[in-house]
């Protein structure tokens, strides 16, 4: 019997669960028992999800990178539903592009809703999780490998969320609490189907081994990860050869640059210089918000 399986009463959050991996991990726990709350920022894509799944689902709509909005998620959840056993920390944007054309506040966003929420994420259950000594799944990538050129904020942002889980992981073993790391590698989502429209990253996937070009579902994703949430795992991948890349991590960098070499030798100079742009119906639902949101006013007059 898996250890989740004999937890008493289950209740699972899972951000940015409006579509994509997010909706399909929802999925999976609903099937498998669990009372889940799915979390984004699109009331209405999580409605939708929620109607499909069964059991009887809850809908929270808050940014991940909004503490006060986190906090009262989080405080709604408990009281409504019990607190949480598990924590999936998906949440996540990206942006492709070269950095010198990437608009500051969007490159700064994709570390905000990655890096910083997923942190949000963390703090605001984790008192839940110490209660029912649950477990907090971070999403990260195999992005966390090999810095990819024309990717640098989610790049970045993955390899950070890596590190945090680790750290977060040290910290909470003691408590009873587990912490996982899920990589995933190139998963069927409105995100990869733009990746493909920019040149570069079109050729680093396609000089990558056959089966590491490979696109996997979401379902196929899912199913990985939520059963690696019932085991308790410290560390996920989906696909599950991605482990043995593991071990070649420091050659990953420099093949990397070659293939990005090759690639920038044969762009335009306008292919080249194009501006940045969010990837996936959820990074541009996300930005369009950000973006329509009235600018915050400094609190203290500009000094001199």
């Amino acid at each position: 019997m898996s250890h989740m399986a004999h937890r008493g009463p289950r209740i699972a959050v899972v951000t940015g669960a409006a579509r994509g991996i997010g909706a399909a991990v929802a999925r999976g726990l609903s099937e498998r028992g669990m009372r889940v709350v799915l979390l984004g920022r699109e009331l209405e894509s999580l409605r939708a999800v929620a109607d499909s799944l069964p059991g009887t689902p809850c809908c929270i709509e808050a940014d991940v990178t909004d503490e006060a909005a986190m906090q009262g998620s989080a405080r709604s959840v408990a009281e409504r539903l019990g607190p949480a056993s598990v924590v999936v920390a998906n949440a996540g944007i990206a942006v492709a592009g070269p950095f010198a054309n990437c608009d500051a506040a969007l490159w700064n966003r994709v570390i905000g809703v990655n890096l910083i929420g997923s942190a949000v994420t963390a703090r605001v259950f984790l008192p839940q999780l110490l209660e029912t000594r649950g477990y907090f799944l971070q999403v990260a990538s195999s992005a966390a490998f090999g810095s990819a050129p024309m990717m640098s904020a989610y790049c970045a942002s993955k390899a950070g969320v890596e590190s945090f889980a680790q750290a977060l992981r040290s910290e909470m073993e003691p408590e009873g609490v587990g912490v996982g790391i899920a990589y995933l590698h190139w998963t069927d989502t409105d995100m990869i189907d733009e990746l493909d429209e920019h040149v570069v990253l079109r050729e680093l996937r396609r000089r990558q081994p056959a089966p590491a070009r490979r696109v996997h579902s979401a379902a196929r994703v899912a199913e990985l990860l939520v059963r690696g949430i019932e085991r308790r795992s410290p560390t996920l991948y989906a696909p599950p050869w991605l482990r043995l890349a593991q071990p070649l991590r420091p050659l990953f960098p420099h093949l990397v640059a070659w293939a990005a070499r090759r690639s920038f030798a044969r762009m335009s100079p306008a292919e080249f210089h194009a501006a940045a742009g969010v990837l996936g119906a959820g990074g541009h639902a996300d930005w369009d918000v950000q973006r329509s949101a009235a600018p915050i006013r400094p609190t203290t007059p500009p000094q001199d």
